[in-house]
């Protein structure tokens, strides 16, 4: 399947073969031929998932779902983001993690209760542990109070590798699984926080391997100190510090971390300084959330360091600000000077769906076909797919073979259904444009969600159960 007229006919049944395909191709297929197979790859993602998932199947029969025949019929089955962290907390607290594994198993068709866990006695062990038995479990950051747990597994390595690296290849025009660039970031070199994971696996493939990453942190991400600063910062503010459960051990790696935090931007500025004069002339690929790069470049401007790589280096910035209140209006233009890089590459993704959409030259990002994205109006309903319409983003990941990739996001985005970007590639669209719900005005990031209120709310008291 080389050409574009061959792939008029993507296989339902073998979503994880799309991947194979150069992004060129997969974004010059017809609007009608991809959203055919997306549809009838939907309907058996959920005739073989909802039998195999314990949490997908109570919340069908509470919605009343008993088949899907549209997109829009998913919409009643999408998770919100408090599925995936809808455990008691005090398991983590309390250490139960042969209870935190029987709550996690609701959400996989894989048995990862048999899975031994003599020994385990922290989040980052448990992770490990089931990671050694054929999952690759990602977490959010825990800002909430809580980390959120995916439940990858090896199953949809391959494909979700392969939709990575041509997403890549995509935003940057190179495909760094053949051409060696060094890559400087701003992060830890491992952990199981889903971005951080992400980079260390994603290297087993790169050119330039785990060598050729060069890190502000060359050790992991703590997955407990990250639950820990959730949980008191969640605590505090319900004022229910002194009634938390911690580990002195962890309150003392914690007090640690504070103390280096304290230094960060000297340390982030000297790491830099070094790499910059290290690699003076040459390539290389710069890489980070927005608002640590902005910070970098403040504050390497004003501690005089000057960057000078060669004129085919790359910068790739994501994530948008953060909570960074005080970032310059003109941001961008602050990154290309300093780096001294004409162009930000960008994907745009979140860690529920495998899939990543690569910015264009028209600054649209294009979601590539294992991934239907869907808008939805303030009460959760549907906007039809076409035209151009304003909403909440949900996603459906088409990659995820054992766990239901339904889900729907915090973003605020403008879509575009049709096929005229100026940039040539096809696909649905959103514009750069990108807002967090919970950032507005306001703050407001609730969720109405579809079907009946009390049918999804007593399929979250069963998730939250164990």
């Amino acid at each position: 399947m080389g050409t574009t007229e061959q792939l008029t006919s993507l296989d339902p049944d073998n979503v994880a073969a799309w991947t194979q395909q150069p992004f060129d191709v997969l974004l010059s297929l017809r609007k009608a031929d991809v959203e055919e197979a997306q549809r009838e790859a939907l309907v058996r993602r959920f005739e073989t998932l909802r039998p195999a998932v314990e949490a997908l199947d109570k919340l069908a029969a509470r919605q009343g779902v008993d088949r899907i025949e549209t997109v829009p019929d998913v919409v009643p089955l999408l998770f919100d983001h408090r599925v995936y962290k809808s455990y008691p907390l005090s398991l983590i607290e309390k250490r139960q993690f042969t209870r935190l594994t029987k709550w996690l198993r609701r959400l996989t068709l894989h048995d990862i209760t048999k899975v031994p866990l003599d020994g385990v006695n922290s989040v980052d062990a448990w992770l490990t542990r089931l990671d050694e038995h054929g999952m690759i479990i990602g977490h959010s950051t825990g800002t909430t109070g809580k980390l959120s747990f995916i439940p990858r597994s090896r199953t949809e390595w391959p494909a979700w590798s392969n939709a990575y690296f041509e997403a890549m290849h995509a935003a940057i025009g190179i495909d760094i699984r053949k051409v060696k660039i060094p890559t400087f970031s701003a992060g830890y070199r491992s952990g199981h926080q889903m971005m951080t994971k992400m980079g260390r696996l994603f290297a087993e493939g790169s050119a330039g391997g785990e060598a050729g990453r060069h890190m502000l942190y060359d050790y992991p991400l703590s997955s407990d100190l990250l639950s820990l600063a959730g949980r008191l910062q969640a605590a505090e503010e319900r004022g229910e510090l002194a009634t938390l459960e911690i580990d002195t051990q962890l309150l003392e790696e914690r007090r640690q971390l504070i103390e280096a935090s304290r230094h960060r931007d000297d340390d982030l500025q000297r790491w830099f300084a070094s790499l910059a004069e290290e690699f003076r002339g040459k390539r290389v690929r710069v890489g980070g959330t927005s608002a640590d790069l902005v910070r970098l470049a403040l504050k390497g401007r004003e501690n005089g360091v000057v960057c000078d790589f060669a004129p085919d280096s790359l910068l790739m910035a994501g994530g948008g600000m953060k909570g960074y209140k005080d970032a310059p209006d003109d941001w961008r233009r602050l990154l290309t000077e300093f780096f001294g890089i004409d162009r930000i590459a960008s994907l745009y993704g979140m860690s529920e769906c495998m899939g990543t959409a690569p910015k264009c030259t028209e600054d649209y990002y294009h979601f590539l076909p294992h991934t239907i994205p869907i808008v939805l109006d303030e009460d959760a309903v549907p906007y039809q797919r076409k035209g151009v319409q304003t909403g909440r983003l949900a996603l459906f990941d088409l990659l995820a073979e054992t766990y239901w990739g339904g889900f729907i996001s915090g973003d605020r985005v403008t879509i575009h259904w049709d096929e005229d970007c100026a940039c040539g590639w096809k696909g649905p669209r959103i514009s750069d444009d990108i807002v967090r719900f919970a950032e507005m005005a306001g703050g407001d990031d609730k969720i109405t969600c579809a079907g009946t209120a009390k049918a999804y709310s007593d399929f979250m008291d069963y998730v939250s159960g164990t």
